[in-house]
């Protein structure tokens, strides 16, 4: 039985803390519980796991406080040192999750605040065998800590080693070598020199391997440093034993594997040398971004623009942006006009018009004016802050797909281990000698690396969702990648996510005798005291100068009433024009065409007689059909939810070529559309604006909100697609099926090479080839899978941002009736 403390939130009163505490007293395992009001914190004695504790108060309605928190792990070099660290962090009472990331060799832990002092967690990991610290967000790792000493002690084990592997080596290859060391130090004194130089290069470049491998090793949790520990070091008792005590092994067993044992601990150390370099270039985006603050900003303080340092900032400040400058912040433009670059926070080249009062995205560069602007946001609050941290989030998740290689890993290394003492035991029984029982088991400890399988994954996650950020499509969940990646149908919201959500005059037809400019001129005279969508669209068609108006009345449900010039005008729908006695006829054959392409009409009539009639239609977006043919192309189907009549949907699902259409639609109804559209076709992506559609994004198998560069932080949605066109979803669906693929390739590499080698090292071949593998061809093939793998995983850098020509913007047309 344990006791746990942390807090809980949304606690305003007595009666709630009293609602909490019966919820967690109710629940399983749960033997004692309490929740003081004072300081909104709960004491709960018991069994019960951390799931049913929050599961508890969050149906209460008193969700448990919890915060997430970043480690710097060191010493990790395979997918078993991952399983372990995670285990150990699990096990600690107040953790609710961790997850452990070998490419980034960092950890994510959320716990219950109060529960634990997050400083607590370093000390678990140390405990574990693998040094820990604390991170923040702004400070990622470039795996210069990693790289440097890694590459200090290759180039040291190289140094000692290679005289060895020289002389040891070359006198088998070039005779002439060996007996000139025969016949100047001899034998036994070449035997000590070896020594002397392997030992130092275990001591000192190798003692990584034994001191986290043996530890672990005695604890019975063996990793890949304890494969290498005890094949290194069964290689260098036999070889001392056999200079300094020969007599104790079997007559005409006597050699030496110092060489074996050096070149081993190089090779491994330049494996992970290459790795580290590798590893660094992975985390490229996350720098990239972060690097888009500049140091310092020109604030406003006692009446002059000074330079001060970017944690200086403070909301409300005045900020200077000179030209070619980084904005510093979010903020509103108080003072200027420029154009801003905000191709690196929406994957757009287009610089975008800035003027007073328009907001502003810090990262961005200013373009070639100054820019006064006031801060609205700072530090992790701004657009980039949380960009970042759904970058970071992103490249720290665990997919389903790597369920198969955590469950073989965690068996793994136990196995090999029994492999290697079986093929001992087979060759000391039907082999030679004991050097073959050597030889064969130490190739088998070596190259049976779990590396590859570890880094199989992560690495490829972490390149893809960068590379993805790039592009400005925001993976919030790692794990969308792979439901993306299975979706049969992209469904899409129309208002606003194909078309611009805002209606636009498109078409006008007029009966004979009437001036066309005159009739819209009029139209927008009466509309222009409306505030409706419809009268804006009217207006913004019209000409400047637009006549007077007098004594204009609203007709309820119908439209407007006026006179001008002595003229009376009738604005608003067919049948106001019919219930003022209109004759409709002359424009029957307008109002059918125009109808029929889904467009809201608008009639107008002077002195009783039809004048005109204006189409008003929400404009599809100039990347909606591009999109959707790349889409097509690559094998999806495509449907459209709306709230328009069938009409509507229907004229725009055809000029999209969208193979489903469900019209009239509430809001509440779009979760039962995206459950049919899946039982028809299958998994269902879902493309929303990420504000009226969040029950859509939340019920579909992957949510897509299209947003802006001011509006990243939609919580309903798996992806984000910051660049706010419909063509970020093309590009998201690209590099989830690139990343996945790569993904597939890593694991089926990683998986291969051990399931081939291990077989060949232990000697499966030697009956009928006489092949027998050595331990330093071993310690290359494992070292180059995983600079492979993470290799393999840098080439997603590569991918493409999908390049659409825009439609050409519809032209409004003037038609006679």
């Amino acid at each position: 039985m344990t006791t746990l403390r942390f807090a809980v939130e949304n606690l305003s009163c007595a009666g709630c803390a009293g609602r909490a505490e019966r919820a967690l007293q109710a629940a399983p395992g749960v033997k004692t519980a309490s929740v003081n009001i004072a300081n909104r914190m709960a004491q709960v004695s018991g069994d019960a796991s951390i799931e049913t504790l929050t599961g508890a108060l969050t149906k209460a309605g008193y969700p448990a406080k919890e915060s997430t928190h970043r480690l710097k792990i060191t010493g990790m070099s395979c997918a078993s040192c991952v399983g372990r660290v995670e285990r150990a962090l699990l096990s600690e009472p107040g953790v609710v999750s961790a997850n452990v990331n070998l490419a980034t060799e960092t950890a994510e832990v959320r716990i219950l605040d109060g529960a634990l002092d997050p400083a607590r967690l370093a000390d678990i990991v140390r405990a574990t065998g693998y040094d820990a610290n604390l991170v923040t967000p702004d400070a990622p790792d470039d795996g210069h800590d990693e790289i440097t000493p890694l590459k200090r002690d290759t180039l040291i084990a190289a140094a000692l080693t290679l005289p060895v592997f020289l002389t040891e080596m070359g006198g088998h290859i070039f005779p002439p070598i060996h007996h000139a060391i025969m016949g100047s130090i001899g034998m036994q004194t070449f035997w000590v020199l070896q020594f002397i130089l392997i030992t130092l290069v275990l001591v000192r470049p190798g003692q990584r391997f034994f001191r986290i491998g043996l530890p672990l090793l005695v604890k019975g949790a063996p990793d890949m440093n304890s494969l290498v520990a005890l094949g290194t070091l069964a290689a260098w008792v036999y070889s001392t034993i056999a200079t300094f005590a020969p007599g104790l092994l079997p007559a005409g067993t006597q050699a030496v594997y110092f060489e074996a044992a050096g070149v081993i601990v190089t090779l491994i150390l330049a494996g992970r040398w290459m790795e580290a370099r590798a590893k660094g270039r992975t985390g490229a985006a996350i720098r990239h971004l972060i690097g888009l603050r500049p140091d310092t900003v020109r604030v406003m303080r006692d009446g002059a623009f000074t330079e001060v340092p970017l944690g200086e900032v403070q909301a409300d400040d005045l900020i200077e942006a000179r030209p070619g400058a980084r904005i510093a912040v979010d903020g509103v433009v108080t003072k200027g006009s420029s154009y801003i670059d905000e191709s690196m926070i929406t994957g757009e080249p287009v610089p975008v018009a800035k003027a007073e009062g328009d907001p502003v995205t810090g990262g961005t560069i200013n373009g070639q004016s100054p820019l006064t602007y006031r801060a609205t946001a700072v530090g992790q609050d701004t657009v980039l802050a949380r960009i970042i941290d759904m970058v970071q989030t992103a490249q720290g998740a665990k997919l389903p797909i790597q369920a198969l290689a955590d469950k073989v890993v965690r068996i793994f290394v136990p196995i090999v281990l029994a492999i290697a003492a079986v093929t001992v035991a087979i060759w000391l029984i039907f082999g030679p000698d004991l050097s073959y029982a050597l030889t064969a088991g130490v190739a088998v400890l070596i190259i049976a690396c779990p590396c590859a399988m570890g880094l199989a994954t992560p690495t490829s996650i972490m390149v893809g969702t960068g590379r993805a950020a790039e592009l400005g499509v925001l993976f919030r969940k790692g794990d969308a990648l792979q439901r993306l990646d299975s979706a049969k149908v992209v469904a899409f919201d129309k208002t606003g996510t194909l078309t611009e959500g805002r209606p636009t005059l498109v078409e006008q037809a007029n009966t004979d005798g009437i001036d066309p400019t005159q009739a819209l001129a009029m139209a927008a005279a009466v509309e222009q005291s409306s505030d409706h969508p419809i009268a804006r669209a009217i207006l913004s068609g019209a000409p400047a100068d637009l006549p007077e108006v007098t004594n204009s009345e609203t007709v309820p449900g119908y439209g407007l009433k006026a006179q001008i010039d002595n003229q009376i005008i009738l604005v608003g729908s067919e049948r106001l024009l019919t219930t003022q006695g209109v004759d409709t006829t002359p424009l029957q054959d307008a109002i059918q065409r125009f109808s029929d392409k889904g467009h809201t009409l608008v009639c107008l009539a002077i002195d009783g007689n039809a004048a005109a009639v204006f189409a008003v239609a929400d404009q599809i977006k100039p990347s909606a059909k591009p999109a959707i043919d790349a889409l097509h192309a690559q094998g999806l189907k495509v449907a459209m939810i709306s709230g328009d009549n069938e009409a509507a949907a229907t004229a725009i699902a055809r000029q999209l070529g969208i193979d489903h259409v469900t019209a009239g639609v509430l809001p509440d109804g779009k979760v039962d559309a995206l459950k049919a559209l899946r039982d028809q076709f299958g998994p269902v992506a879902f493309v929303g604006d990420g504000i009226n559609d969040a029950p859509a994004l939340a019920e579909a198998d992957t949510g897509l909100a299209i947003g802006t560069g001011t509006d990243v932080a939609i919580e309903a949605a798996d992806i984000v697609l910051s660049s706010g066109r419909v063509s970020g979803v093309v590009n998201a669906v690209e590099a989830s099926r690139q990343t996945m693929r790569n993904i597939r390739q890593n694991l089926f590499w990683a998986f291969a090479y051990n399931t081939a080698l291990i077989p060949v090292a232990a000697g499966v071949l030697y009956p009928a080839f006489g092949i027998l593998l050595s331990p330093m061809l071993g310690a290359g093939a494992m070292a180059l899978s995983s600079v492979f793998v993470v290799s393999n995983a840098l080439r997603l850098r590569n991918i493409a941002a999908v390049q659409h020509d825009a439609a050409p913007e519809p032209q409004f047309k003037e038609v006679r009736a």
